[in-house]
């Protein structure tokens, strides 16, 4: 199982990187298949987040194509990222084979690669104009999918993302042990309840 992160310069670190600290949790600690492998995928070795953080990508874009499981996080640079053909023409995605989930304005990438043709959509509040802009219904949850696509809205919306991905490759308990893992104390089965009601209905 290959699940890959593509993200851009520019990236929100919460939308890219709470999803991947989770899932490799759930995946060393919980489901406990060495094989499995969770990747930060960008266009380059090297890319700096919105508010300066460098990191090194764990695989390229290509690596996402062939992916089981790919999610598009977001970041300050994404108009420019759909306006640029270079990049874009890399994007190919096959939701008959793939997971394919968008966080925040990662939707607009989905968009614009017309794999949300007839779906109502999530995505962050700055960003809602030009998913909208782009013929997508955006609807006012945190979380929807259909079929092997999902969209979210929000950074902390990641942790819906991550659930529905958890239940739909391996278990609903999988799922419920990474987000009560990450839940503050006190909180724990508010935030697992939370999350299997926003996921629970598109499994």
């Amino acid at each position: 199982m290959k699940i890959c992160i593509v993200t851009f310069d520019g990236f929100n670190e919460l939308d890219s990187l709470v999803a991947f600290g989770i899932l490799n949790i759930a995946i060393n600690y919980y489901i406990k298949k060495p094989d499995w492998r969770v990747s930060i995928s960008s266009p380059t070795k090297t890319i700096k987040s919105m508010n300066g953080v460098l990191m090194e990508s764990g695989s390229t874009l290509q690596d996402a194509r062939e992916a089981d499981v790919v999610i598009i996080g977001s970041g300050m640079k994404t108009r420019d990222i759909v306006n640029d053909n270079t990049v874009m023409s890399q994007l190919k995605f096959d939701p008959s084979r793939q997971l394919i989930a968008s966080q925040c304005s990662g939707t607009l990438i989905l968009a614009k690669l017309e794999l949300l043709s007839n779906v109502p959509a999530c995505t962050d509040l700055t960003t809602k104009p030009y998913v909208e802009e782009a013929g997508i219904k955006v609807l006012d949850r945190p979380f929807f999918a259909s079929g092997n696509i999902a969209t979210a809205g929000g950074c902390l919306s990641s942790q819906y993302i991550v659930a529905w991905i958890l239940a739909r490759i391996d278990s609903i308990e999988s799922a419920r042990n990474a987000i009560y893992y990450a839940a503050p104390v006190g909180e724990k089965d508010e935030y697992v309840e939370r999350a299997m009601k926003n996921i629970t209905p598109f499994l």
